[in-house]
């Protein structure tokens, strides 16, 4: 009976053994918990928090389709049309810190089909790409004379480029706004303007004001390598069932800032938005320039611009303009999805 109940014991013993260790075999990890995609409404819609981060994100964009008509509106070709195709992707990431919001901004364009010799060599590029801080931002981006007035109408900077690599800073309150900015002037995409070579530095400075529904804001630029500077006045208003929008420009001669097509010693434009329906916005506008640059002579530019909100997301927008100087007729068709 001894011996018996041992070698049952035993076995009872390795048995016990033998499961825990299979049972130990078989237990798998716990999972760990998920982090879902929060929503992130602190800087307005459409951003999310990367995960693990308080760092919010949003990511838009939009995709272009445009035919462009007119005599000769293709400079690489000499046609009177060309039909093309651009996308846009932008990415903004904000976070708050002790010193302001810190925000990273990246858009990329890239055109197809686009006959332009730009378009050809270097279809996809930086639109803008920065950084900012507070009121200080660095990078390459727009620079405040690529802001217009409704309509396709005018050339506010003349043929002059927009964007530059820059650093500035900007003061912003309730209704008063003030900025200074200096610019990388690259001569080697700034052609035509005299003494000017190589990399060159520009300085703007702007102040806005805003009245009710009135918004004027005075922007002046100087280039220093060219020794010459130009001022514009902008104002803004709503009038009736539309806005009206008008400038002033006056440039002591051509700059990096101010040069080219309908630029000149003086220039003044002004548009009106109609808003016709909820989705038709009826624009037109006309531009008129003293002592133009390109020509010699004054010069002038009228059209109308139509836009149609096709549904939510997708917008139709066409124009048509007359110049005086060179005597032509010029517009385009787009179809845009913004999302």
């Amino acid at each position: 009976m001894n011996i018996k109940s041992l070698l049952l014991g035993s076995a009872a013993a390795l048995a016990a053994v033998s499961g825990a260790q299979a049972a130990d075999a078989i237990v798998a990890a716990e999972p760990e918990p998920l982090e879902y995609v929060r929503v992130c409404d602190a800087f307005g819609t459409g951003y999310f928090y990367i995960p693990g981060t308080e760092t919010c994100l949003k990511v838009g964009g939009y995709i272009r389709f445009q035919v462009d008509i007119g005599d000769e509106v293709n400079g690489a070709n000499g046609g009177d049309w060309d039909a093309w195709t651009r996308g846009r992707l932008e990415v903004v990431s904000k976070s708050d810190t002790e010193l302001g919001t810190l925000t990273g901004f990246i858009a990329i364009h890239a055109e197809a089909s686009q006959d332009s010799t730009s378009a050809v060599t270097d279809p996809f590029y930086f639109d803008e790409v920065y950084l900012s801080l507070g009121g200080f931002k660095a990078g390459t981006y727009l620079n405040w004379w690529d802001k217009g007035i409704n309509g396709e109408t005018d050339a506010n900077a003349g043929s002059a480029a927009t964007r530059f690599t820059s650093v500035s800073y900007t003061y912003t309150g309730d209704a008063f706004s003030a900025g200074i900015q200096v610019d990388e002037l690259s001569r080697a995409v700034i052609n035509g303007i005299d003494g000017a070579e190589g990399q060159g530095v520009g300085v703007e400075g702007i102040v806005t004001a805003k009245f009710g529904g009135v918004a004027v804001d005075l922007l002046g630029s100087y280039d220093i390598e060219a020794e010459e500077g130009a001022v514009r006045l902008l104002a803004s208003a709503p009038v009736g069932p539309g806005t009206l929008q008008g400038y002033a420009i006056w440039s002591s001669d051509e700059s990096a800032y101010y040069n080219g097509n309908l630029a000149g010693e003086w220039a003044v434009a002004a548009s009106y938005a109609l808003k016709a329906t909820d989705k038709l916005t009826i624009t037109p506008g006309i531009q008129y320039t003293w002592d133009s640059y390109a020509y010699g002579d004054d010069d002038w530019r009228a059209g109308v611009t139509l836009d149609y909100a096709i549904v939510s997301g997708l917008a139709l927008k066409t124009t048509v303009n007359y110049q005086d100087q060179p005597d032509a007729w010029t517009g385009f068709v787009r179809l845009q999805r913004n999302f």
